[in-house]
């Protein structure tokens, strides 16, 4: 009977182990600008905009959701406890809101039982959660629903119930803050307090703080708790993702940086200023995620008008979400993240130097700026051409006597052969195609690439 029972006991828990995968922490890397795994693998932060996935969506839909993204390559995936739409007092798909009476210190364990669900199935798919805590409307109304709830004392009670809470989950990244900063001493002595109520307990995890539009989190916390700078570039097609980046890798001390919210896909342009720039599209999130990636960033994060807020036709549109969140799920932009990862992890990402000297010919600030980054090794050299702009580039950052060069196509993540060449101080690269959305990355390396 007990050898029964050992047998029993044995055979659940490998069951359990096997379901999922344990993922290793995370941490920063030895020289401070990147992220790596606790056995010091690159971490390469591909991040999905989820706000709304624990607060509006059911168990079969977060599947739905967490799948995709998976089978996409995503890495993290960013939403939030305590949610912008409304998210105090809306319940969620199960009736359930998220706290007592709106009392930070007292969670509803109903509504924590989906979070729990959450984090455990992206942890079965090889995810990382990025958790906001809680939407910045929370402790700075702003233009957000509200209401403030918290102050110095409740953030903190609050930070260290959810790394109670959450201590032993290995795939947790805390992300404070919530599309706000703070406009006073008060706020931002709260989101310090919910800092400190978090590391009493945890010092295992990451953390990190998303702000509003246009701003790096640096700006406001560059403080011992801010593991890595995040920075939101915004909606617009006229964004210089490329300068967060820069402004980042030279504030001391060194931070990985992430550019936590980017231009969405599916989202009107500048749409705050309520004039028809038209829409942003995968052309828009390509252009994004390489000027930050090229520059040195440590992550980029994917967005879509119609995902973050989970739209559905029976829903209220927020900026004019006009498809279903399950639709945009297939949106080419999202795809594109994945051969971006791809071609990434063919190098030694980590040790790529933003070069701009690279490019020698006019290279001027504009929707066609090309950014160029050579490894440390100088074994391999990127420069990305925002509208197919010919350039020329300096082979000579190889150490090596011949090149062999390649276009890459973002669109279908496929390599096309250039030729081999002698390294030179001009050599000249002009993609097949060129205009909007005729965007292509080259690489020159000093061997083949044997890629299938």
């Amino acid at each position: 009977m007990k050898r029964t029972l050992i047998i029993l006991i044995l055979g659940i828990f490998l069951q359990v182990k096997s379901s999922g995968q344990e993922l290793p922490l995370l941490k920063v890397s030895e020289n401070k600008p990147y992220i790596v795994t606790e056995d010091d693998e690159p971490f390469l932060w591909l991040g999905g905009t989820a706000w709304e996935l624990i607060h509006r969506l059911s168990k079969e839909e977060i599947d739905i959701y967490l799948s995709d993204r998976a089978d996409k390559g995503f890495t993290v995936i960013q939403t939030v406890i305590l949610a912008e739409l409304n998210g105090l007092n809306t319940p969620n798909a199960y009736g359930e809101k998220p706290l007592i009476n709106n009392d930070p210190e007292k969670l509803n364990p109903a509504y924590f039982e989906l979070v729990d669900y959450t984090i455990k199935k992206a942890e079965e798919l090889g995810l990382y959660v990025g958790l906001l805590p809680t939407w910045g409307d929370k402790f700075n109304k702003g233009w957000g629903v509200g209401p403030v709830i918290f102050d110095k004392e409740n953030a903190a009670v609050y930070g260290q119930k959810l790394a109670k809470r959450y201590l032993s989950c290995n795939n947790i990244i805390w992300i404070l803050g919530g599309d706000r900063v703070p406009e006073n001493q008060e706020q931002s002595d709260i989101i310090r307090s919910m800092a400190k109520g978090i590391q009493s307990v945890d010092s295992i995890h990451l953390i990190t703080y998303h702000p509003s539009g246009a701003k790096n989190a640096i700006d406001f916390f560059n403080e011992d708790w801010l593991d890595l700078d995040m920075f939101q570039s915004g909606h617009s097609r006229h964004a210089k993702e490329y300068h967060y980046v820069l402004k980042a890798r030279k504030k001391a001390p060194l931070k990985p940086v992430i550019n936590g919210e980017a231009r969405y896909e599916n989202i009107e342009d500048r749409f705050w200023e309520n004039k028809d720039h038209g829409w942003l599209d995968d052309a828009d999130v390509r252009v994004s995620a390489y000027w930050s990636m090229l520059t040195g960033a440590a992550g980029y994060a994917y967005g879509c008008n119609d995902i973050w807020q989970m739209y559905e036709i029976n829903r209220d549109p927020v900026l004019q979400a006009r498809t279903g969140w399950k639709t945009s799920l297939s949106l080419p932009g999202s795809m594109h993240m994945k051969y971006l990862k791809e071609l990434f992890e063919m190098f030694s990402w980590q040790n790529m130097v933003y070069e701009p000297a690279l490019i020698v010919s006019e290279n001027k600030e504009d929707d066609s700026y090309i950014i160029a980054s050579v490894s440390k090794a100088k074994d391999f050299i990127l420069a990305y051409t925002p509208t197919g702009k010919p350039f020329s580039l300096n082979t000579s950052g190889i150490q090596s006597e011949t090149v062999f060069s390649y276009w890459f196509n973002p669109r279908s993540g496929k390599l096309k052969y250039i030729g081999e060449d002698k390294v030179t101080a001009a050599m000249e690269y002009k993609p097949w195609a060129d205009g909007r959305g005729s965007d292509f990355l080259l690489i020159v390396t000093d061997k083949k690439i044997n890629r299938e």
